[in-house]
């Protein structure tokens, strides 16, 4: 048995042994295929990601690779392939801007040891608190950012921006420096690649002709970025001149191995950890959180129905960024799109994510000298046809349909990203949807009708329809207090079926409230509390009257009636006596 639980726990924490249990010929050819798929998918956005957060292509080759391997032994999802994504490319070009590529590493690593201290300390439930609305309007928000940031490289143009709006402006004050070239490039590269991602679903009779179709559309990044540098290569080799700005020089090789930079250089001086930190702020914490939301988002969409275990994911994506940034990686996380690639192409196990990183090697070793030729507009086109669908305006008409009160912190949290900045934005838009969730419980809704019991007794029935904590308490007491004094002449009775939980601000408060009643002598009753709030009541010393059914209310209020008609009685008697 003890042997049985080691096992399991080792598969558990290392999946790669149950992976490879049982692999044979059939699953290679399928990893391999699929694997091969991925990485051609992954090179272009990889040099794309790499322009788009602010650091030199090759850094989106680095990204690339080492997430492959890692996840291969730590990851729990066959699907999953990790490396750059739009999302993580746009988080970290807010904090490398206007500094240098260490602080990109740096945060790639301080995002993996984050991940792994919510790993060892279960917070993942921490990514519970970011509801679907407050993730729509993240997502929609940084794809318009990420889709405005690729503008200048559409036209053609060479600015500087910060921020959402400042981006279109400089856009459009920079606008008649166009270069009509870049935008027909990007424009031919946008229809092509919109073109091809919608022929995979055409359906035919040959299934031969219906598979290339496949694999077509399935490479359609890879095909338009190779064709766009063929022709800025033709152009260089005949005319001697090309008429589109191009990626530049791509450093070869592979990176070299090291730790993280804990200090740097720049604007000529030294710029320690502790500064470095302070430079990242609240990003340290945003984006291992995004990351580990977007990674365990996709392993849910690839499960089959199946539980993920959103603890050993958030491990493995931890490895993945720790010994990434020591392969000079940005932060990564998992991506959709390469995801349902790989999950389209037939893959079988995570080892497909090993071809995946060799393609990727043997491209630096290689391949890096092409790169050069890559027109700046095709990767912008790659970029904003990524991320297009990721703007999710068609929930917001069943989200008005359903609830609309999701509408505020979905368009809160969308407002905002676009205007001070997707961490912020999605910090405030968590915080306003707690709000939302915790006003329930501050202020219930509160029933009150006329009881009639089947024996003809009256009294007042109160119904408060959640739990009673202490945000809560004064306003359920002046709600029953006022409700009493309407109705002085009948006996109050709270139901307690929706009042499943108490705290002991909550009793203090039903304490005092008992008071009153008794005060101007108007009987108060708990129908039917639970043990648990009973228990909370009797812990702060209260003393009230419990009953468990509308037959023992019943009784108990005509025992409580003729005992005090009989107690008048005698009180009469006693004066008529003395008199």
């Amino acid at each position: 048995m003890r042997r049985e639980r080691m096992r399991a726990a080792l598969q558990r924490h290392l999946p790669i042994f149950g992976h490879v249990r049982g692999y044979d010929t059939h699953t290679f050819l399928c990893d391999l295929i699929a694997g091969v798929t991925v990485g051609l998918t992954v090179m272009p956005q990889a040099l794309a990601y790499a322009t788009l957060a602010g650091v030199e292509p090759q850094f989106g080759l680095y990204s690339a690779f080492a997430g492959c391997f890692v996840y291969v032994v730590f990851g729990s999802c066959k699907d999953i392939t990790i490396g750059p994504t739009a999302l993580m490319s746009l988080m970290t070009y807010q904090q490398v801007v206007n500094r240098n590529s260490d602080y990109a590493i740096l945060l790639c690593f301080i995002s993996g040891i984050m991940q792994l201290l919510m790993a060892v300390l279960n917070l993942g439930l921490l990514v519970d608190f970011i509801s679907i609305p407050v993730t729509v309007g993240f997502t929609s928000a940084t794809s318009m950012i990420i889709i405005s940031s690729q503008l200048k490289y559409i036209l053609g143009l060479k600015y500087k921006s910060n921020g959402f709006f400042d981006t279109l402006y400089q856009a459009y004050a920079n606008i008649d420096k166009s270069r009509y070239a870049d935008f027909q490039m990007a424009l031919v590269c946008i229809v092509l690649l919109l073109g091809l991602r919608k022929i995979k679903d055409i359906k035919l009779k040959r299934k031969p002709l219906e598979k290339t179709i496949w694999v077509i559309s399935t490479s359609r990044n890879a095909l338009v970025v190779v064709c766009s540098s063929l022709l800025a290569y033709y152009y260089e080799t005949t005319t001697g001149a090309v008429p589109f700005l191009l990626t530049g020089k791509v450093k070869p090789g592979m990176p070299n191995f090291g730790p993280p930079p804990f200090s740097t250089t720049y604007n000529n001086r030294t710029v320690e950890l502790s500064e470095m930190l302070a430079d990242l702020g609240g990003s340290v914490v945003m984006v291992p959180i995004i990351a580990v939301l977007g990674n365990v988002a996709i392993a849910k969409a690839f499960a089959n129905n199946k539980s993920v275990d959103a603890t050993q994911e958030l491990i493995a994506l931890s490895f993945c960024n720790v010994i990434g940034s020591f392969f000079s990686s940005i932060p990564i996380t998992g991506s959709f799109s390469r995801s349902a690639v790989n999950h389209a192409s037939g893959v079988k196990t995570t080892v497909g994510g090993i071809f995946t990183g060799i393609l990727v090697l043997l491209a630096l070793s290689f391949v890096t000298p092409a790169f050069r030729y890559i027109p700046k507009a095709s990767l912008g086109a790659v970029i904003i046809c990524a991320v297009i669908f990721m703007i999710e305006y068609e929930v917001v008409r069943p989200m008005w349909k359903s609830n609309r009160k999701d509408l505020i912190p979905m368009s809160v949290t969308f407002i905002l990203c676009l205007s001070i900045g997707v961490e912020l934005g999605i910090v405030i838009g968590v915080f306003i949807n707690i709000i939302l969730l915790l006003y329930p419980s501050a202020r219930p809704q509160v029933t009150v009708e006329k009881l009639t019991t089947p024996n003809g007794v009256e009294c007042l029935l109160i119904t408060p329809s959640n739990s009673l904590y202490f945000p809560a308490v004064e306003f359920i007491k002046s709600y029953v207090d006022n409700a009493g004094l309407n109705s002085v002449h009948l006996p109050v009775v709270i139901d307690c079926r929706f009042i499943l939980a108490a705290d002991f601000t909550a009793a203090r408060g039903v304490s005092a409230m008992i008071r009153d009643f008794a005060g101007r002598k108007q009987p108060l009753y708990f129908l039917n509390p639970s043990e648990k709030v009973k228990n909370v009541f009797k812990g702060a010393d209260i003393a009230f009257n419990s009953l468990k059914s509308v037959q023992e209310l019943e009784d108990f209020i005509v025992d409580s009636e003729e005992s005090a008609l009989l107690k008048q009685l005698n009180s009469t008697y006693r004066e008529f006596e003395q008199v």
